[in-house]
């Protein structure tokens, strides 16, 4: 684990600044959850894109006559929503099926439950929150259809990603009551700190594993999820 070197975000080599995680859903989930891991992390690219074109839309939208203030909450939403959904919830869900950590998945669900009430917010498009949602896109018609058009597509990628962040949280909630999960569990992690040794205990097994068999492909950690196979949704 240690010889790990961090690969994400993938920042060119000439920057200073240096990768913050290391992401390899191949190499460190358990193949069974692999797909759902990889399609929750598709959905934050399909969110973090959205957010990108929100920005273009508020231009749209105030070339149209709209108000500025929209196009600089666009893009304060972009700058702080992209990075931090991928910290707040795609990593907590990552860390919960790669260790079948309780806690993890305990942060996901909280996070990712108010994820949600914010992403019906922004499609439903409250002016002057620099959103291009519904209310604010029918109601521009009248004043600028060309705008209004290029708002409406932002409008409808916010309707899909909420109604996929809806699907998502209900999916990973099945499998994770399926698999025996409880809110109970999430606490004794707390109380007893094994929340925080997930990756010391992913480490030193990996460590026995290759001194008794020599060099091997990566291994995944002793207490793996067992969360039923119900992938088709």
């Amino acid at each position: 684990m240690a010889d790990r070197a961090n690969n994400f975000p993938p920042l060119p080599r000439i920057l200073k600044i240096k990768p913050c995680f290391y992401q390899n859903i191949e190499e460190e989930i358990p193949a069974p959850h692999q797909l759902l891991v990889r399609r929750v992390y598709i959905l934050w690219m399909m969110y973090s894109g959205t957010l990108c074109a929100n920005v273009i839309s508020c231009i749209a939208w105030w070339a149209g006559g709209g108000n500025a203030q929209n196009f600089g909450f666009s893009l304060l939403w972009l700058i702080l929503f992209s990075p931090c959904s991928y910290t707040c919830w795609f990593r907590p869900l990552y860390k919960a099926f790669r260790a079948d950590s309780s806690f993890n998945f305990m942060t996901f669900f909280f996070i990712f439950f108010f994820q949600c009430v914010l992403a019906v917010i922004q499609a439903i498009g409250i002016p002057g929150w620099g959103t291009c949602g519904w209310i604010a896109t029918v109601t521009f018609f009248s004043q600028n259809v060309g705008s209004a058009i290029v708002m409406l597509i932002t409008t409808l990628l916010f309707t899909v990603v909420t109604a996929l962040m809806a699907l998502i949280l209900l999916k990973v909630h099945r499998l994770y009551r399926g698999g025996g999960g409880s809110l109970q569990h999430a606490k004794e992690e707390w109380s007893t700190g094994m929340w925080k040794s997930a990756p010391v205990r992913e480490a030193g097994f990996n460590a026995v594993s290759q001194a008794a068999q020599g060099p091997s492909l990566p291994q995944y950690p002793a207490a793996v999820p067992s969360y039923p196979d119900n992938s088709h949704w």
